[in-house]
Order: structure tokens, then C-alpha cells, then sequence
């Protein structure tokens, strides 16, 4: 296949997308508008760069995660590949340094012969040819513009929130514990922050009472949920934070044999593990205020932020409205979505969906029929919410058991019998979908290696 294709957004969409047409003869050009026009949210130029946590959620091959992590193996994910290489301790959730990730993704597609990288802002689709449109929750004004007038869209956008980054030698290990949630996932990994009432009840009172960055005036208000800053989370109850990031379940700390009132985890960032982040500690907290009200955690009294936490503005369509099946827009036969853009949320589906937008051009470029994977496997259900939910109530959504399509939860009633299903289905989510990418429909041909 000699055509020639454009993706816009060097972000886990479009690098996978890149790299899984290039790997088939595929002619890529990957624009990349970073680094003459940066986001709000990116520092770098790099690709596949990591700009909220370091996770790519659960390695567990029975959890919703893990079971589409086995899927994307089986198709040779580029992220996945590069995120293995580039791991650091996590417990059970497959963690990287995100500077060595991002690195490795880079090189891998500068090197390619089949992909040509262009850095300039694309404002509008190549005329006359196919682009890929992988821009993610930061497109450009400019393009975001022409989103909206294709799509119709008049609130083109969510909120999203990145969590503070901590030097891990202003950390306070006397007043810290590291352990796993219920001593899981073997290596410990995380360092506990614990808290009694007092403590918490102080941290709550200048969280509520701290100054935050206002919306823009022409900007409304909409969170993700599983995405939400810990203000937020708290002006829904004093005890929401307990019952939620700060909840101090499967933990005992040593001091006191107990459990504490709540708990602050902290994971690595790196392999040096020099640099830790304040898990799900995402806020919109202003600068000075962070650094105030954050070192009222104890064994944080006198930590030093190597990156503060942020609020940015996320791009996506309604996915179910304006795409086709095989995710180009429709009005637009030629242009593709991948990625956040098209209501995934999280790197892992992020990635995944380039990967499905790249075996849909692959089939078109073979003049091969529309083949979905089954519904009934991870790649299948993410497909199936991004086109298939209810417009009305479209919402970004990550890889969960909720989005799957299947009855082996009938009848289920205690945590064994769970299980017990949950790994029925990883086993028959994982057969299906590679009986799927064996058969000669779904357009699966040998990789040419450059």
C-alpha cells in the first residue's frame, strides 16, 4: 500500500496510529504543532508526551484495563511496548518514567522511513485526502473551530486536572509508610501519608477555604468524574475525600498498628524514583495556594513541588452523533477521529483508539469491507460507547465493566462469584477479539519491518 496519509496530534493516539499504518507500507505524515505553538498543559516537543498522571492503570489481566492491555499486545502496541521498557515500581498498575517513555515513542517514529514528521498547526483536514485527527483533549483554537462548525458542536470541550509533583527528599518518612493497598502487587510502591481527625478536619478547612483559578467567562464548568479536583470532591461532602483519593482502606499504618483516619498516597514518577505524585490529587488550586494549603499533610510539611497542579480545558465530540462506525465524521467521509477527541478518556484508551482508527483506514486503503472487532472484547465495547451511547447523555468514559455488553454478571452475589465471571470474560474478551484479528476480513496483514 503506497497512499499517503495525514495525522494530526503526536499524542498515544496519533503515535499509535502512525506507527501501526507505517509498520504496514503505509505513507505517514504526523504533524505535530509542538514545539512553535505549545498547550497549556505540554513542555516539550516530545511525542507520546505524559502531561497528567504516569499510569497506565491496572496490569491485572482480569480487571477491565488489563483485559484490554491483552488486546493491544496482540496487535504489537507501540505504547504498550514502549511502556513496558520504561517502567518503574507501581504495584499493580503499570507505571513509567514519562520522560524515558516519551523519548523512546519519539525515536521510534523519527527513525521510521514510512513516517514523515511535520512540525506546523494544521487548522483544517488535508483536502482531498485522508486525515486522522488525533489532536486530543488540547486542539487548537483554529482547528477546534473547524471541529465545531463540521460537527455542529457549540460546547466542544470538558475540564480536566493534573495532579502535583513532589521532590521525594522533602517527603517526611518519619511521619510516612510505604506499602501497597493490601499489600498488593508485590514490589511496594507507594508512600502513605497518613492522617488522624484533627489533621484532616485542618486539611479540609483551607482546602474549602483556599483561593482557586476562575473559569474564563466564555467557559462553563464540566468535569470528567473520574477526573474531578479534590475541591470539587470536597464541596460534595467534608468526608468525600475519606471515602474517596484520601481513603484509608487496606492500610495499616506500623506507627500504630491501626488504620489511619486518611491517607495521602504518593507514587513514582521515575526509576529513580527522585520525583513522586500526589495520586488523584488533581485541583485548580492557584500556585501559592497548593504549596499552603499541601503542607498541612504532615509528612509533607515541608515538601518542595517539582510541578504544581493545573486545570486545562479537554477537546471531544459527541461520538455518538457525528461518527461513523468506522470513526471518520460524518459529512466528512475522509476525515478520521482517534483518541480523547472522540470521548475515550485515559492514556490506555487513548492509545487503543488509535490503534482502532489505524486497522479501519488500513481496511479502506485495502478496499476491504468495515469490520468492528466483537462487541463482546475490550476494543469492541470502547468502540461501542464512543459510537453507540445515547447522544443525549454522551460522557467521556475510561475502560470499566460498565461498558461492556455481556450477562455474566447475572446472578452474581458475592466478591468470589465476581471474579470468577470477571475472569470468564477476560478469557473470552481476548478469544474472540484475536479470532477477529486472525480472520482475513479485519484487514490483518503481515507488518513489513523498515
Amino acid at each position: 500500500m503506497s497512499s499517503q496519509i495525514h495525522i494530526v496530534g503526536a499524542g498515544l493516539a496519533g503515535s499509535e496510529a502512525a506507527y501501526y499504518l507505517a509498520q504496514r507500507g503505509v505513507q505517514v505524515i504526523l504533524h505535530e504543532m509542538r514545539p512553535a505553538l505549545m498547550t497549556p498543559a505540554h513542555k516539550t516537543d516530545r511525542c507520546g508526551e505524559l502531561v497528567c498522571s504516569n499510569s497506565f492503570k491496572s496490569k491485572a489481566p482480569h480487571s477491565a484495563p488489563g483485559m484490554l492491555k491483552a488486546e493491544m499486545k496482540r496487535v504489537s502496541s507501540l505504547v504498550l511496548e514502549c511502556a513496558e521498557e520504561c517502567s518503574v515500581p507501581g504495584g499493580e498498575a503499570m507505571t513509567v518514567d514519562r520522560d524515558l517513555f516519551a523519548e523512546k515513542i519519539t525515536h521510534k517514529l523519527r527513525s521510521h522511513p514510512n513516517i514523515q514528521m511535520v512540525g506546523e498547526e494544521v487548522t483544517r483536514p488535508a483536502e482531498g485526502e485522508i486525515t486522522l485527527l488525533a489532536t486530543g483533549p488540547l486542539t487548537s483554537d483554529r482547528l477546534g473551530e473547524w471541529l465545531g462548525k463540521a460537527t455542529g458542536a457549540e460546547d466542544l470541550y470538558f475540564y480536566d486536572a493534573i495532579a502535583p509533583i513532589i521532590d521525594a527528599a522533602t517527603i517526611d518518612m518519619d511521619r510516612a509508610f510505604v506499602a501497597n493497598r493490601y499489600d498488593k502487587g508485590g514490589e511496594e510502591a507507594y508512600i502513605n501519608c497518613p492522617m488522624n481527625e484533627a489533621e484532616y478536619n485542618a486539611f479540609i478547612d483551607a482546602l474549602m477555604g483556599a483561593e482557586k483559578i476562575p473559569p474564563k467567562n466564555f467557559e462553563k464548568e464540566k468535569y470528567f468524574q473520574g477526573c474531578q479536583p479534590i475541591e470539587a470532591i470536597a464541596n460534595t461532602g467534608r468526608d468525600s475525600l475519606r471515602f474517596g483519593p484520601m481513603k484509608p482502606v487496606g492500610l495499616t499504618d506500623p506507627r500504630t498498628g491501626a488504620r489511619p483516619y486518611a491517607v495521602i498516597q504518593l507514587r513514582p514518577e521515575n526509576l529513580a524514583k527522585i520525583a513522586y505524585n500526589l495520586v488523584g490529587f488533581q485541583t485548580k488550586l492557584k500556585y501559592g495556594e497548593q504549596t499552603r494549603v499541601f503542607r498541612l499533610i504532615p509528612a509533607l510539611h515541608r515538601a518542595e513541588f517539582l510541578r504544581l497542579g493545573s486545570i486545562h480545558r479537554n477537546t471531544y465530540v459527541c461520538g455518538p452523533r457525528v461518527l461513523r462506525p468506522d470513526l471518520s465524521l460524518k459529512g466528512h467521509p475522509r476525515v478520521y477521529l482517534a483518541g480523547q477527541i472522540t470521548g475515550v478518556e485515559g492514556y490506555l484508551e487513548s492509545a487503543a483508539c488509535g490503534i482502532l482508527a489505524a486497522i479501519f483506514i488500513e481496511q479502506r486503503l485495502r478496499q476491504l469491507p468495515h469490520q468492528s472487532p466483537p462487541g463482546n472484547t475490550a476494543f469492541g465495547s470502547l468502540l461501542r460507547h464512543i459510537i453507540g451511547s445515547e447522544p443525549g447523555n454522551y460522557q467521556p468514559a475510561n475502560m470499566n465493566f460498565s461498558i461492556f455488553d455481556v450477562n455474566l454478571f447475572d446472578g452474581v452475589t458475592g466478591l468470589k462469584q465476581r471474579d470468577q465471571a470477571r475472569a470468564a470474560m477476560a478469557a473470552q474478551s481476548i478469544d474472540n477479539f484475536s479470532k477477529w484479528w486472525s480472520s482475513r476480513e479485519c484487514g490483518n496483514i503481515a507488518e513489513r519491518q523498515p
